[in-house]
């Protein structure tokens, strides 16, 4: 995969992310699907620690945008 293919398929991910609103969720839907979304958080989570850390390794940081 290209480099602008990743940073394209990641902007996809970050918007299908955006997309999700627990608190729109009964508790009842939440309780049954919090399996499957914790999962998802954990292996999420598990991913972009392993970029993150890729990034740091080669010496550079990782900073949040400064807002104009």
């Amino acid at each position: 995969m290209s480099t602008n293919e990743a940073i394209t398929r990641l902007g996809v991910a970050v918007s299908a992310l955006g997309d999700v609103d627990v608190s729109a969720w009964s508790d009842d839907m939440l309780k049954d699907q919090l399996t499957e979304l914790s999962s998802a958080l954990v292996e999420l989570d598990a991913v972009l620690s392993r970029v993150a850390d890729g990034i740091r390794a080669r010496g550079l940081r990782i900073e949040e945008p400064v807002s104009a």
